[in-house]
């Protein structure tokens, strides 16, 4: 379901992340598929975009949650335009885990992201299954750390949340099964979470619904059933939460509708500040990114109704939106007097 060349791959990238800046979004933090290439060519002002912040290729162990094969196939079978058996990068043992951190950080990655337990999309990880070995996931964050920089990881339960933090990751994707106590522990350690409901939601609509296989369909109703909960025990136990979507391939117009189902849980104000300050925090960029202040960067929408009283007008960013200024510059605007500049 992920085969293209690529070349396809390029030009649907550049749609991506065209259409992600349309809707509001200027900065994005990339957990596994971006490259350098596309970060950098954004930055330069050659490609319309958010500006990125990437993980390059998350890391898997054989078997793992980013490992695509079904049990009957070899190494042939390939992913991502030919170029990998897998969702992510396969790394085993100590060595590889380290040969893998160093090149993902030399190919320009800013923090690197690891899968830590089972997931949805792959075809042979139960959702209560353990990755890596204490000994590997110490080795990636140690070496993170030597480069000033944190490694993030894919988990679902408590056990799996516990086994990342205790053994140096800074960062929780998903986390739709935590508990309270797990919650307590992971505020002491200074764990950011990044939920990701609309993901799962939208597996459940047409025309996405026959996305995933009957097995990988099944786990996913069972992580959708968790999210609202897990919304609710991180808000109690004080977790700093960010914005996040996990939309793979075209699932990527639904970007906007993790602000509505998030309302059912947290206040306007918190899902606003899982957007912009919280996030900005996570990407290294507090004080220039996610505010409005002296001497940040200039980026900034102009909505037609407030969403500290309605945060669902930013579902509607088609009605909504008005004008989105990235960097000072004016990247798409409704009114009449505020004209667009060009790249």
């Amino acid at each position: 379901m992920f085969a293209a060349s690529p070349n396809t791959i390029a030009y649907r990238t550049t749609y991506v992340a065209r259409n992600m800046l349309l809707r509001g979004f200027t900065t994005a933090r990339d957990t596994g598929g971006a490259d350098a290439a596309l970060r950098d060519a954004i930055a330069e002002g050659l490609l319309s975009g958010p500006r990125l912040f990437i993980a390059g290729k998350a890391l898997s162990q054989t078997g793992g949650h980013g490992d695509l094969r079904a049990p009957y196939q070899g190494d042939e079978h390939k992913c991502c335009g030919g170029h990998s058996p897998a969702l992510a990068r396969i790394c085993n043992g100590v060595p590889a885990c380290l040969e893998a951190v160093r090149d993902e950080l030399r190919q320009g990655a800013n923090f690197i992201k690891i899968m830590c337990g089972g997931g949805v999309a792959t075809p042979t990880d139960a959702l209560d299954m353990l990755q890596f070995t204490a000994e590997e996931i110490q080795a990636i964050t140690t070496t993170a750390a030597y480069s000033k920089t944190y490694v993030t990881a894919h988990a679902y339960n408590a056990e799996a949340i516990r086994h990342a933090v205790d053994n140096g990751v800074r960062g929780i994707e998903h986390g739709n099964f935590i508990d309270p106590e797990t919650a307590r522990y992971c505020k002491e350690k200074g764990v950011v979470f990044t939920p990701t409901l609309i993901t799962y939601q939208g597996m459940t609509e047409p025309p996405f619904d026959n996305f995933l296989d009957e097995f990988s369909q099944a786990k996913n109703l069972e992580v959708l059933a968790s999210g609202l909960q897990a919304l609710e025990i991180l808000r109690d136990a004080g977790i700093t939460m960010c914005y996040g979507s996990d939309l793979l391939a075209g699932l990527h117009t639904l970007q906007n509708r993790e602000f509505s189902i998030r309302s059912a849980v947290l206040s306007p104000l918190e899902i606003l500040q899982s957007a912009t300050i919280n996030a900005a925090t996570l990407v290294g960029m507090e004080g220039k990114l996610g505010c409005i202040k002296e001497g940040a960067i200039a980026d900034f929408l102009i909505l037609n109704a407030n969403p500290l009283e309605d945060i669902t007008i930013l579902d509607h960013v088609d009605k909504s939106l008005m004008a989105i200024a990235k960097e000072g510059r004016i990247v798409s605007s409704k009114i009449a007097d505020l004209s667009v500049d060009p790249l």
